[in-house]
């Protein structure tokens, strides 16, 4: 071999390895992102479960740094083993973490045992690669390329995950790709190295095992992945779609349809009459006009359905974050049975933007606006129940007008539900409570607001409801002992108490 086919040798071996350096990063980024997804998924308290997912991912990688001085030779062959068993282990991650919370008691032990062993794995490889370009170049030199391309796969993974991966394949996909792309780094260097890999043939079996057990759970990972979603569900699953925003499952049990959000119980078909006839009607029924509503949230049209009953309303801007729910209940036939076609209505308009930002870009006063958001239970929620929030609220109202917003519990999370009443009095409103039971949710509440004090003697119900009626309404607005005004203090950006109180009430009950 001449010194040019030597040169061209060593090149392409370098340009090999960096391209193994920023695969290995994309992979372990995504890893760790799709952990942290699918648990906050499952289990909730996404700062938490992030918290936990990058600090013991971070350890666990330090760990590994510090065992692969203990390698001490044949680093190419140990290189290519420890991306065998990332491939192996990463790969499978997300579809084992889904099995596991079938049993919900092994579900933590497992994700913590799988985070350690990925960072640990992940861990070694960089050290191994250093040393590897130690052969072919000065330490300064191998140094700089790793770190370059390992930052600059990092920083691929991160954006591809919540822009690419995420909403094309699913988390649980995801993740097997992810595998198979950490055996394409072990292919890679398998045939580049072939004449320094120890057990050569064994190992190349090896792969090929892992690819065909890794490209077999792709093939089937639609069938799997209902079945281990079915799990979750009591009911039968009629519809699971992954938007960029969240996870969104229908499930079926005879006439009972439901509808449910990232794990989370949005409505069930029995009872949802309850809750929105309560929603909307206390409300619509002591303002002199419903010519203009806002509604926040309320993408499946129910809210929406309530308000059209009113023969003087002129518009409705329904105002909620993401499309695939306003256009499944405006295209899904058991939906749209439910809301009455509302979201076809001439007087609806569907605006999908987050709601403070549409609040904040536009100069329109509503006269009615309904705040109909999934409960306070994670940080890109708990802002939309701040003092800041409710004041921008305040500065959209028309002159006469009132806002309503569901407010959880004041039974299962008492101190959250009357932190949001505190909240909104707080941005110079006035908060009259009540609270009706839903028996798919339990007892839930709500907040009537405006800048007049109201009075609910004054509440005349003039239009058709299944449960709402002139007798029965005055009692929403009594609170028994056990769950009367509680002090809390004010939910605001810089500190989002309401977050803990939520979460306190919720899971003090095993919710």
């Amino acid at each position: 071999m001449n010194a040019n086919d030597t040169d061209r040798r060593l090149k392409s071996r370098g340009v090999i390895l960096l391209l193994s350096v920023s695969i290995i990063a994309i992979c372990a980024i995504v890893y760790e992102l799709g952990i942290g997804s699918l648990s906050s998924y499952l289990l909730g308290n996404s700062i938490y479960q992030f918290s936990i997912t990058i600090g013991l991912f971070m350890t666990a990688m330090g760990i590994g740094s510090y065992l692969s001085k203990y390698i001490t030779g044949q680093l190419i062959t140990a290189f290519i083993r420890v991306e065998l068993v990332i491939g192996c282990i990463g790969g499978f991650s997300c579809p084992i973490l889904f099995a596991a919370y079938s049993f919900k008691f092994i579900y933590v032990p497992i994700m913590w045992t799988l985070i350690i062993l990925i960072g640990t794995l992940i861990g070694l490889e960089l050290p191994l690669l250093t040393r590897i370009f130690r052969e072919y170049t000065t330490l300064r030199v191998a140094l700089a390329n790793a770190l370059t391309f390992d930052y600059l796969g990092g920083l691929i993974g991160a954006l591809a995950f919540p822009l690419l991966l995420l909403p094309l394949l699913g988390i649980f996909e995801t993740s097997l790709v992810m595998g198979l792309a950490n055996l394409a780094v072990v292919i890679g260097n398998l045939i580049l190295f072939r004449r320094e890999i120890q057990h050569f043939k064994q190992t190349v079996a090896v792969t090929v095992l892992v690819i065909t057990g890794l490209v077999a759970a792709l093939v089937i990972s639609n069938p799997v992945s209902r079945y281990l979603e079915q799990r979750v569900y009591a009911d039968r699953i009629i519809l699971s779609k992954a938007s960029k925003y969240q996870r969104i499952v229908v499930t079926r049990w005879k006439d009972d349809v439901r509808l449910y959000i990232n794990g989370r119980l949005q409505f069930s078909a029995m009872d949802e009459y309850r809750y929105h006839e309560a929603l909307i009607h206390p409300a619509a029924s002591l303002i002199p006009s419903r010519a203009q509503v806002l509604v926040l949230g309320g993408g499946d049209g129910l809210a929406a359905r309530e308000i059209l009953k009113y023969d003087d309303v002129d518009e409705i801007t329904v105002v909620d974050l993401d499309p695939m729910i306003t256009d499944l209940a405006s295209t899904d036939s058991t939906l749209r049975q439910l809301n009455q076609n509302a979201l076809h209505s001439p007087k609806v308009k569907v605006v999908n933007q987050d709601a403070q930002q549409f609040l904040e870009a536009t100069d329109r006063r509503f006269n009615l606006i309904i705040i109909d958001l999934p409960d306070p239970s994670d940080e890109s929620l708990v802002s939309l129940y701040s003092d800041t929030f409710y004041r921008i609220v305040k500065h959209r109202l028309a002159k006469d007008g009132l806002a309503v917003t569901q407010s959880s519990s004041p039974f299962f999370a008492q101190n959250a539900f009357w932190c949001i009443h505190q909240t909104i009095e707080s941005a110079g409103l006035y908060a009259t409570a009540y609270h009706v039971n839903v028996p798919s949710f339990g007892e839930w509440g709500f907040n009537l607001f405006g800048e007049w004090q109201i009075d609910p003697q004054k509440i005349t119900i003039t239009v058709p409801t299944r449960f709402l009626s002139n007798k029965t309404l005055v009692p929403l607005f009594v609170f028994d002992k056990d769950i009367d005004e509680v002090e809390t203090q004010i939910n605001t950006l810089l500190t989002p108490i309401l977050l803990f109180y939520h979460r306190e009430g919720w899971e003090s009950w095993g919710l």
